[in-house]
């Protein structure tokens, strides 16, 4: 099995080309006929904001200090998270028709799908810098650290990813349970809540949500200009690379037989 991990990997050099084919078109594809085009990925979490502010703002102000960051911080990792997810989750056997007429690693439509979610995510980061010159909130050091969220998280996704496209192939169902799962994934995270607020046997829950690990890492950055701890930095990455060792091995196992159901 490591063999084999090795081997895709070192192969991923070779069709990087093709990779960055898939990422331009599914950015392209999700763009089509609109007229604001990429402007909607600075909007969308431009309009949420405004939407969550005035509904929890009020609500939440005794607790939380500058919600609109509070909140944008972690509803730009979620988003990034639940659209990856969702679109690898379908990408093998959406892709099934071009999978037999010519030969393609089955894993790039998985991790091409995180990828052109991670465009998206770069663009979400302007409507980040926008209301953090709105409530003049100042730009903290600690921010240099941007790329180890990213890379922590995108491991993470990836790995969900490549799962998630195995189960869709055999399990058509998932297909219809997944967006239930991660609205209950949003809600059981403090993205627009303080932790405080949950019963105090799901603040303990909270340890096993990787989703609240990155949100408070890209926070403690963004927000509050504290350094993340060492033992925090291992925690999200061991997460990912976990993840990504799973997805990968799942993945691998059952690819020769996708063919057989897709």
């Amino acid at each position: 099995m490591f063999i084999k991990i090795k081997n895709s990997l070192n192969g991923m050099k070779k069709y990087l080309p093709l990779l960055r084919e898939l990422v331009a078109r599914d950015v392209k594809v999700r763009y089509r006929r609109s007229v604001l085009g990429m402007l909607w990925t600075v909007l969308n979490p431009l309009l949420m904001m405004g939407v969550m502010t005035v509904v929890f703002s009020q609500l939440f102000k005794s607790t939380i200090d500058n919600f609109a960051i509070y909140y944008l911080s972690g509803y730009i990792l979620y988003s990034f998270i639940n659209d990856s997810t969702t679109a690898a989750l379908f990408s093998v056997v959406y892709n099934a028709s071009l999978m037999k007429k010519v030969y393609i690693p089955k894993y790039m439509f998985p991790v091409s799908k995180v990828f052109s979610s991670l465009v998206n995510l770069g663009f979400s980061f302007i409507a980040m810098i926008i209301v953090m010159i709105i409530t003049r909130t100042p730009l903290k050091i600690t921010i240099v650290l941007l790329p180890f969220i990213i890379f922590y998280v995108v491991s993470f996704v990836i790995g969900l990813g490549l799962i998630l496209a195995t189960l869709y192939v055999y399990f058509r169902d998932i297909g219809h349970l997944y967006g239930i799962i991660m609205l209950a994934w949003l809600y059981l995270t403090p993205l627009f809540y303080p932790r405080e607020i949950l019963p105090e046997m799901l603040q303990e829950f909270l340890i096993f949500n990787p989703m609240y690990h990155y949100v408070e890492y890209f926070r403690d950055i963004l927000l509050y200009g504290t350094w993340p701890s060492f033992e925090q930095n291992l925690l999200c990455l061991g997460i990912g690379i976990i993840a990504l060792f799973i997805g990968t091995t799942v993945f691998y196992k059952k690819q020769d037989r996708f063919i057989l159901y897709i």
